[in-house]
């Protein structure tokens, strides 16, 4: 009996798919986290501290996969990954070295900077970094086979600097605690304070601690005393800076780690899509995308990208579309890397938790080329040595 003529036409088609489907590549990937995380530690998730993880990264890498399989399908590629936790840098390193010796794609890093860099120099394999804000490594410490897809330390405060302006809250009084990183991260406060004009009313250090001879070094109202339009708080642990809005000596609105956060994602943000972003996640997860999903989500969608455009590799082809492509992670612009550092360039959200207060580049703030690039370091300002 002859097969009906629409019937055998589907059959062919669908042949042929399967063909095209088993031309394509399969390309593998490793994502690292941290063994252990302290960062996901009960009692931190339950506080949610803003600017935070919410839970593990690799959760919204997954989705990024997933959602995409029908794009991978139609291309004809695969991208499957393998989570390896990692206690320190050597492990990290060697993490890096064991997938490019069995032909990964790319390694995903949701690790400490230190151990990015080891990740990094484990092999020649893109490093997608999902986890690190240090502006260190995508400067002077910067490796040629590195990608930032979490804001940098720089891009959070330019941030919140042009929002400042924007506002004329120029007075800035800083707070900042006492950990090396915050050490570190309010010497990028300074700078970005000195590049918008904005004026340092006093900086003072804060501490949080059972001895009764330091308790002065926590009261809100000793330290805000004085003149200023703005308390600007530098809290990597970010305990200090969520008690600190109302509290202070005078009516003044709170920024950096407390009040009013830069973050890369808001499960509030409501535009271009955001909240069916914010609900696969939910649904998946059992949580709203954070500041710290949004990264492995846009790693995820990055790699989906590179193997559509280079579905049959070899893997130098999906590597130079790793870094040549253009994104969208449903900020309402197109996203890209910039060669000259590695970073994903995106705009930033300003939130206070309840809702999305605004986005830099903040409306006039422009630049030559591309005014996305008013957010971190510019071209000009090039410390890596490793990128041509």
């Amino acid at each position: 009996m002859a097969m009906p003529r629409p019937l055998r036409g589907f059959v062919l088609a669908g042949g042929l798919l399967a063909a095209l489907v088993a031309q394509g590549a399969t390309f593998k990937v490793t994502v690292l986290a941290p063994q252990d995380d302290s960062r996901l530690s009960r009692s931190r998730l339950e506080r949610g501290f803003l600017g935070h993880p919410g839970g593990p990264a690799v959760d919204a890498f997954k989705v990024a996969i997933g959602e995409a399989q029908l794009e991978l399908d139609a291309a004809g590629a695969r991208l499957e990954f393998e989570l390896v936790p990692v206690s320190d840098a050597a492990q990290a390193r060697a993490a890096a070295a064991r997938a490019e010796k069995a032909g990964h794609a790319a390694v995903v890093a949701d690790l400490p900077a230190a151990w990015t860099i080891a990740a990094a120099e484990g092999g020649k394999l893109p490093v997608l970094n999902v986890g690190a804000t240090s502006d260190a490594l995508r400067q002077q410490d910067c490796r040629r086979n590195l990608f930032h897809l979490v804001p940098s330390e720089r891009m959070r405060a330019d941030a919140l600097a042009q929002f400042l302006v924007q506002r004329n809250w120029r007075q800035v009084l800083l707070l900042s605690g006492p950990s090396d990183a915050d050490r570190e991260r309010s010497a990028t406060v300074q700078a970005t304070l000195r590049r918008y004009g904005l004026k340092l009313a006093g900086s003072k250090p804060f501490k949080l601690s059972a001895d009764p001879r330091e308790r002065d070094l926590a009261n809100p109202v000793l330290l805000t005393s004085g003149s200023y339009d703005v308390v600007w708080v530098v809290d990597s642990d970010g305990e200090f800076a969520a008690s600190l809005p109302y509290r202070t000596a005078l009516p003044r609105p709170v920024v950096g780690d407390g009040g009013l956060v830069a973050v890369a994602w808001s499960p509030k943000f409501e535009r271009f899509g955001a909240p069916q972003v914010t609900r696969r996640l939910t649904k998946a997860a059992g949580r709203p995308m954070g500041t710290m999903d949004w990264p492995a989500w846009m790693a995820g969608k990055a790699l989906v990208a590179a193997a559509v455009a280079a579905p049959k590799g070899p893997l130098p082809a999906l590597h130079k579309a790793l870094a040549e492509g253009e994104l969208d992670g449903s900020k309402g612009v197109s996203m890209s890397f910039r060669p000259w550092d590695g970073q994903l360039r995106q705009p930033v959200l300003l939130t206070d938790g309840g809702s999305v207060v605004a986005m830099a580049p903040a409306d006039g703030v422009l630049h030559p080329k591309n005014n996305l690039d008013t957010v971190g370091a510019d071209e000009p300002e090039k410390l890596c040595k490793a990128r041509p």
